[in-house]
């Protein structure tokens, strides 16, 4: 007898909810404080690059909703309809122009200065795929 190094597949967004995260002008974010309960909602940009959610901290790693996500890596976001429970996890680099592409392109009316904050080395750091739970 064999055993299967098949690991469970992890849950994917559905199009309906890719489509409606995707033309929200902005999300709602909380993360899972260590005791169980959400922490506060903050609002952020989001983008969607193929078949994935991502949010960047446009202020760097000292965010507070950031740092929130640091603890348990999970929460909950709200955008365009979708009210989901999520996994944080930290996106790979190799994303990070991609992700600078769909923000530009999504908010490219703002400021150039917003545009070169979003898509800064900082806030690169700081690039989380959100994954549905």
């Amino acid at each position: 007898m064999t055993s299967s190094s098949a690991t469970p597949a992890t849950p994917a967004w559905t199009s309906q909810e890719l489509d409606r995260i995707e033309r929200a002008e902005e999300l709602e974010i909380a993360s899972l404080r260590r005791g169980g309960e959400l922490g506060s909602r903050r609002t952020i940009w989001v983008v969607r690059v193929g078949d994935g959610i991502y949010v960047r901290s446009v202020n760097g790693p000292g965010s507070d909703w950031y740092r929130g996500t640091r603890a348990r890596r999970e929460g909950r976001i709200r955008a365009g309809g979708v009210d989901k429970d999520v996994t944080f996890i930290d996106a790979d680099g190799g994303i990070d122009d991609a992700v600078d592409a769909a923000y530009r392109a999504k908010y490219g009316r703002y400021s150039a200065n917003t545009i070169q904050r979003i898509t800064s080395s900082t806030a690169g750091s700081t690039t989380l795929r959100l994954l549905p739970r």
